[in-house]
């Protein structure tokens, strides 16, 4: 581009001279107008053009300048175009006028986030000072530098002056070679690019090598930012010598745009579905979308998805309500979102939303004014944040998995310039289909992890026994949406002789299978303690039954995969205070003495169960009245982010803190140890130890002589009175009659009666006979047989329990209430 001057001839060969300089800051005249007309730049060679300082005419209007007033149509182009160049009669200080070639350019102003102008702009002016070079005498050199020019190309001489232009370039730019002729590239193109542009040709001058440059650039008259790959390549003559350098620009804007959409698609492969949290989801895909495809992105589902149901079928009903579930900006806060999450909006007919639902495809919309004046009846507040923050486009793509519809995902532009094209709708629909699968995978996991929880709550303790042996506070805490339900579990089961079992157990595996495992397993622990097997023959027979499970699963589902679960099993005597323990896989128990030291026991270790032909060992110990017990599953201590080791030190110095009640020792250990979003289900059972003293409980020996039935009879009515149970002796004598009777006919010395006084009465006969009593069917004639049915008709329960030396046989009776 270029301006023609009125100088003199001898002037105008100087300036051609001086053009020829390397980067002759004088060889254009440059000068910048605000809007208000007044001049507030001033270069030297504006000075050389007019004849004015820039301290004569900074400050002062253009208008003086000009040598009449321009035509109409140039100040109706200069007010509506970004760019403007033509022939413009000018009044030099000494009073001639001249004719000047002018390219003007207007600077946008700069924006806030919320969208306001911050100033109004100005025009950058500038006009060549050099004379054009004969076409005769640059014949050679153009034919050097256009041979091999593929695309748009522009030669510029050792000034850095554009000499001349092929018609691509004349295309791109959008100007004639006549108007860029004798102006550097930070002239014809106002950009920060326009410096780095003249780098590399400067760099080129000086090293004679070839240089390369990639530029993002905003032309004029392009609707969208383009990318270039531009090469610079020094132009020598016949002698080698350095006469210009060649631009040759490729545009690469197409192939940046498919890389970035294929970029974009790997991204949301990656990022989107990361978690099986529906809400999370829908984030990530607002995430992945701004800003690489849009400026503003909302996902909004029906609100029939929620709690995993699946919606009704065919196009939603009018009024559309759809809950938003996400959304994301290019402008910090979302200032656009006018929905709060987990809000229920109103979708006019007429909105992209509505719309789109209703067709069951993707599209664009233009946003103009008719269509925001029609929004702005039914939802005013939304069709003010779309005028005050200028969105143009959008494209709205209806989120569908298999064969059901979810919702919409909006995505807008305000702030780039350029609106959704039809490759734009392509890559919306895919990144929205990636992402609706995997919503609707969360919203079927949702569904089943609730299935789940129901039949684990329902199988787990609703309310613990009550018992005199402990008192007892738990807690169970379900993995995280992601990790799923567990087969985690705990029970308090109260045992003859007012002792009390304490169990933990945790299947292998989430979901479902884990949960009906897990029930199984609970059931089976208090069928087998309700025939007081000791701990380690517990544990056995447990192993066993998870075995035939694991045989079953396999040949029910073809697989390997088996069952496995770990298990501790602890039986605590309140008479005796002993407890005896045995696991199976399981982590060890703590124990808190009174005087507050915490140690984990030495259980020996058993294999999980499931693997079968290792035995168990129990370990009994005695607790001091007071001590608490503390039972968990692995997921306590094995939390993300530190080992088991670290986990039980921590575990033990929370425990060692002093605390009001077991339940806020409960509260403090999951406080303490587990992180926000917990990745395996957490069982916690804690049982604070009673002791029945020698005022609840009384024992007699009593001699294997049916004689001595009636003082064991009297020694147990005379307990009764001591403890003001008058109304119980009857019924106890007819017990104790019945089952010391029983013990000296068909068990072995030594014979020994116990009453236990608990919340119910418990009358216990032992021997050292394994021979266990049954209930049989008296005929007519029969002089026995009848003493075992009466025992169970007057008593509560009854029942037997073999000891390492022998059996016992216990009766327990329900104690009137205390007035």
């Amino acid at each position: 581009m270029s301006a023609m001057t009125g100088s003199d001839p001898a002037d105008d060969d100087r300036v051609a001279r001086r053009s020829n300089d390397p980067v002759d800051e004088a060889g254009s005249a440059r000068a910048t107008v605000d809007p208000h007309g007044i001049v507030t730049g001033w270069s030297k060679g504006a000075r050389r053009l007019l004849g004015y300082r820039s301290a004569e005419i900074i400050g002062r209007p253009a208008a003086l300048l000009l040598a009449g007033e321009p035509p109409t149509q140039t100040l109706r182009s200069l007010r509506t175009l970004p760019r403007w160049n033509g022939a413009v009669r000018l009044l030099h200080r000494d009073g001639h006028r001249l004719t000047v070639d002018v390219l003007a350019h207007r600077r946008e102003p700069e924006q806030e986030p919320d969208g306001e102008d911050v100033g109004a702009g100005e025009w950058f002016l500038v006009s060549s000072l050099a004379r054009p070079v004969p076409p005769v005498q640059d014949d050679a050199l153009v034919m050097w530098a256009f041979a091999r020019s593929p695309s748009a190309t522009a030669l510029y001489d050792t000034g850095l002056r554009l000499r001349r232009a092929n018609a691509d370039m004349e295309r791109v730019i959008g100007l004639p070679e006549a108007a860029m002729q004798g102006l550097r590239v930070s002239e014809i193109v106002v950009d920060p690019e326009g410096d780095r542009t003249e780098q590399c040709m400067r760099r080129a001058l000086e090293t004679g090598e070839q240089q390369h440059l990639r530029q993002a650039l905003h032309l004029v008259g392009h609707d969208r930012e383009s990318i270039w790959t531009t090469s610079f390549t020094p132009v020598r003559d016949a002698e080698g010598t350095v006469r210009g350098v060649l631009l040759s620009a490729h545009d690469m804007t197409e192939e940046h745009l498919a890389r970035e959409r294929l970029a974009l698609l790997n991204d949301a492969s990656v990022r989107i579905g990361s978690t099986l949290d529906l809400a999370r989801t829908a984030q990530e895909l607002a995430d992945v979308a701004v800003p690489r495809l849009a400026d503003f992105v909302t996902v909004d589902l029906l609100p029939a998805i929620e709690g995993g149901d699946d919606p009704p079928t065919g196009p939603p009903t009018s009024p559309v309500m759809l809950r938003r579930v996400a959304n994301q900006s290019v402008l910090e806060g979302c200032p656009e979102a006018v929905v709060e999450y987990g809000a229920v909006a109103v979708y006019p007919d007429e909105s992209p939303a509505a719309e789109c639902l209703a067709a069951d495809r993707p599209l664009i919309r233009k946003v103009t004014e008719p269509a925001i004046g029609r929004w702005a009846s039914q939802v005013p507040d939304r069709a003010d944040r779309v005028r005050r923050y200028g969105f143009h486009s959008v494209l709205a793509v209806p989120m569908r998995a298999r064969g059901i519809t979810l919702g919409v995902a909006t995505f807008s532009r305000h702030r780039r310039p350029e609106p959704f094209e039809q490759d734009d709708l392509l890559l919306g629909e895919e990144i929205t289909a990636r992402a609706a699968v995997c919503i609707d995978n969360a919203r079927r996991y949702t569904r089943e992890r609730r299935t789940s929880l129901t039949l684990q709550s329902s199988l787990l303790p609703q309310r613990l026994p009550p018992q005199a042996a402990v008192d007892v506070a738990s807690r169970y805490l379900p993995a995280s949406t992601q990790a799923g339900v567990g087969g985690d579990w705990f029970d308090v089961i109260p045992l003859s002789g007012a002792r009390v079992a304490l169990v933990v157990g945790d299947v292998v595996g989430h979901g479902i299978q884990a949960s009906a495992t897990m029930g199984r397993l609970r059931t089976a622990v208090r069928t087998l303690a309700d025939v007081d097997l000791p701990p380690d023959e517990l544990l056995t027979h447990l192993d066993d039954l998870v075995i035939h499970l694991s045989a079953e699963a396999e040949r029910a589902a073809d697989t390997d995969g088996g069952i496995g679960a770990t298990c501790l099993y602890a039986v605590y005597d309140p008479v005796s205070r002993r407890c005896t323990l045995a696991r199976a896989g399981h982590p060890v128990p703590a124990l808190t003495t009174p005087d507050g030291t915490v140690e984990f026991l030495d259980v020996p270790a058993g294999p999980p169960l499931g693997l079968g032909g290792l035995p168990f060992e129990a370990t009994e110990i005695e607790l001091p009245e007071g001590s608490v017990l503390a039972l968990y599953t692995d997921g306590l201590v094995e939390a993300r982010g530190h080992d088991i080791d670290e986990g039980l030190d921590v575990l033990r110095a929370t425990l060692a803190r002093q605390t009001s009640s077991l339940e806020d020792t409960c509260d403090t250990v999951l406080r303490t140890l587990l992180p926000e979003r917990p990745t395996d289900d957490v069982a916690l059972l804690m049982a604070r130890t009673r002791a029945l003293d020698a005022a609840h409980v009384a024992t007699w020996d009593v001699l294997s002589d049916p004689a001595s039935v009636a003082e064991t009879r009297k020694n147990a009515c005379r307990q009764l009175d001591v403890w003001g149970l008058d109304e119980a002796a009857f019924v106890t004598e007819l017990i104790v009659s019945e089952l010391v009777t029983n013990a000296i006919r068909y068990g072995e010395a030594p014979i020994q009666l116990r009453l236990i006084r608990d919340r119910n009465l418990i009358c216990e006969v032992s021997d050292a006979s394994s021979t266990a009593p049954h209930l049989r069917r008296a005929r007519t004639f029969d002089e026995g047989g009848r003493g075992l049915l009466l025992v169970a008709q007057l008593t509560q329960s009854w029942g037997t329990r073999h000891t390492y030396t022998g059996k016992t046989i216990w009766a327990e009776q329900e104690l009137p209430a205390s007035p």
